[in-house]
């Protein structure tokens, strides 16, 4: 049996980690590790004060790079990356006490970890820790007081650094009882094993065009001043970019009563014409305003490293629900889409922060400078992106686990989902719905109900899929739903049975199944889903209560994706469905992540189903390899009627 080595360190950099990311940070020049806590198995918590002159034990620097010591520590990418700087250590022989509590339904701090778990006070994290590293940890500001010194050492205060000394030891404590707590659910050594493919493609980053990012400041910046005069002079308002005073000025100079000025009011009162031309003109300056992406840009500016590349972007089980990736530093998750058709010549003008020839070409700058926002990526001198994505992926999949055989069939054939969709639901001959037939109008109908109703969604998922908007008015929605789950009887059919196995084994713990090897479980503490990939899924402390109709309801225990907070969280079949799809779809995605590096593609990061690929342009390596290799569905998948498509190119951008 392998021995256990926690670990916990406190390090010093004067890169800002939250801005610039982990790999930035300790790529500093000043960049140094102050203390290094640490525990073999369940033996007293250990302290090495680094920062004043002791030294690591030869014996823990071997066991280090010693595959028969696994490595523990939460959020150990830390650990690892800040000890792989000066030490040798091996990504494979860590293990994430983070990614642990994720995957079973945890929130992803220790601090927050700890507390969901009630952990005794003397197993959590120390309180008085964000003040300590914040005194030691963080470049200081000089003042009189302090000498006009820029850091704190221990020897400026030696209480606090006693009291930092006990908060990492305690931090050791902490992680090594939610380790204890969560063995009885480990992680399987597949995800153990994607964790790591996460791990290289976070530290090998991908490359940015920091001259691009460079230009789209300064272009944001003198449109941005220009824009502010323009409105100063219309409103005679110091500061137009505040709210409050812009909702005071229009009312006052007009006959409107408006609450907010969110994108919505702001379109709706320029469509109405409302207001008067000042106020429309403002309006105008508003909404361009609104359309700027230029935090993405400071972002990238913020977090690239020396070597113009960002790491980092990806945190993995992100969604402790599904098991999905989160974004980080830049958020690539929620990345505008590019509808430009001269993107080249777009990008060329902002790196030359050609400010007047982008207003004459493309008019809205701030529009523009959005939709390049994908482009900043790029591959590295000498090589290309491949980026393959897979195509309807969820509907594919919900298609497969309910056995709905009309969708499969439109999978392993044309693909047309929507038009196949409007043709079930209406009785139309597929051939009909095509640009020039009157028909054509039902595809619209059959786009919004597979985007909004997949899920057991009605009408208010229809209106919040934008129904509305594409024209469909609100007396149709409840025919279009009527008519979808007709269509779908086997998907229906499926929410039920989820439901139905979910509650009956909360309430009375026996095991049930469905078929492609979907299990549900309970023990005193959790409801566990078992996907067809065996991987599970985790509902905290459920329990089963009516809801307002009198039907049982399942309530559980986690972090609620709206709040952030820890709390109890009603489901029903349709959300189950969800989680069970999406979970899927992610299984798809990290299948084919481990297909396409075992095959020697280095991935760059992803995006949601789509994967960026950095390909040697002096390589065999392709698109139509990767987008073969994406197609395979896993061995645990059969039937499962999977495609992908793509493109290649000097820059990311969305097709």
């Amino acid at each position: 049996m392998k021995r256990i080595l926690s670990i916990d360190i406190e390090t010093y950099s004067s890169v800002d980690i939250k801005k610039s990311g982990l790999y930035k940070y300790v790529q500093s020049p000043d960049f140094e590790i102050l203390l290094f806590a640490y525990a073999y198995d369940n033996q007293p918590v250990q302290i090495v004060d680094l920062a004043q002159g002791e030294k690591i034990p030869y014996f823990v620097l071997m066991d280090l790079h010693r595959p028969e010591v696994e490595k523990h520590a939460f959020n150990a990418a830390f650990e690892f990356y800040c000890l792989s700087k000066f030490w040798e250590t091996r990504i494979e022989q860590w293990h994430c006490t983070m990614v642990h509590a994720l995957y079973c339904g945890y929130p992803g701090s220790l601090d927050a970890a700890g507390k969901a778990m009630e952990l005794p006070q003397d197993k959590r994290k120390m309180a008085a820790g964000k003040a300590l590293i914040r005194y030691f940890c963080i470049p200081c500001k000089p003042t009189k007081t302090n000498g006009g010194r820029l850091r704190n050492y221990p020897r400026h205060d030696k209480g606090k650094w006693n009291l930092f000394k006990e908060y990492c030891r305690q931090d050791v404590e902490t992680e090594r009882t939610i380790k204890n707590c969560l063995d009885k659910y480990p992680v399987p050594e597949h995800e153990h094993y994607l964790w790591t493919i996460d791990q290289a493609m976070n530290i090998g980053g991908v490359g940015v065009d920091t001259q691009l990012v460079h230009g789209a400041i300064a272009v944001h910046e003198q449109v941005s001043s220009q824009l502010k005069s323009k409105a100063q002079e219309i409103t005679g308002l110091d500061n137009p970019n505040s709210v409050a005073q812009l909702k005071e000025w229009i009312m006052e100079n007009s006959d409107l009563e408006i609450e907010s000025l969110n994108k919505k009011t702001i379109a709706e009162l320029l469509e109405s014409d409302a207001g008067g031309d000042a106020v429309q003109e403002m309006l105008k300056i508003r909404q361009e305003y609104a359309k700027t992406s230029i935090k993405k840009y400071t972002a990238m500016d913020a977090a690239v490293c020396s070597d113009g590349r960002i790491r980092g972007l990806l945190q993995f089980y992100g969604a402790n629900r599904t098991g999905r990736f989160a974004g980080r530093l830049v958020q690539v998750q929620n990345l505008p889409r590019n509808y430009l058709e001269t993107l080249d010549y777009a990008r060329e003008l902002v790196k030359e922060r050609k400010v007047e020839a982008l207003r004459l070409i493309y008019g809205n700058i701030p529009d523009t400078l959005s939709q390049l926002i994908r482009t900043a990526f790029v591959p590295g001198e000498g090589c290309r992106f491949v980026v393959a994505d897979f195509s309807a992926i969820e509907a594919r999949v919900i298609s497969w686990l309910a056995n709905e055989e009309w969708r499969l069939q439109v999978f392993r054939t044309h693909g047309k989902i929507y038009e196949a969709s409007a043709s079930s639901m209406f009785g139309v001959d597929i051939d009909l719905i095509k640009k020039g037939h009157p028909e054509y109008a039902l595809r619209a109908k059959g786009k919004v109900a597979e985007l909004a109703l997949g899920y057991q969604g009605s009408k208010g998922a229809l209106i919040q899929m934008g129904a509305l908007a594409m024209g469909i008015r609100e007396e149709e929605l409840p025919d279009i739903v009527s008519r979808w789950r007709s269509a779908n009887r086997r998907i229906v059919d499926l929410w039920y049975s989820i439901d139905r196995c979910a509650v009956d084994c909360v309430k009375t713990g026996k095991a049930s199944a469905l078929p492609k090897g979907i299990y549900f479980t309970r023990d005193e503490n959790y409801l566990m889903i078992t996907l067809p990939s065996g991987r599970r899924l985790f509902y905290y402390h459920p329990e089963v209560h009516p809801n307002e109709r009198g039907y049982d309801q399942i309530w559980y225990t986690g972090v609620n994706q709206k709040t952030k907070k820890w709390e109890t969280i009603e489901t029903y079949g349709g959300k189950l469905t969800e989680n069970i799809v999406q979970a899927v779809a992610r299984d798809c995605l990290t299948d084919a992540m481990e297909h396409l590096t075992q095959a020697g593609y280095r991935i760059n990061f992803h995006i949601h189903d789509e994967v960026i690929l950095e390909c040697p342009n002096s390589s065999t390596q392709s698109l139509e390899e990767a987008v073969r290799i994406m197609c395979v569905p896993p061995v645990w998948a059969e039937g499962l009627p999977l495609n992908a498509d793509g493109f290649e190119g000097p820059y990311y951008k969305k097709e």
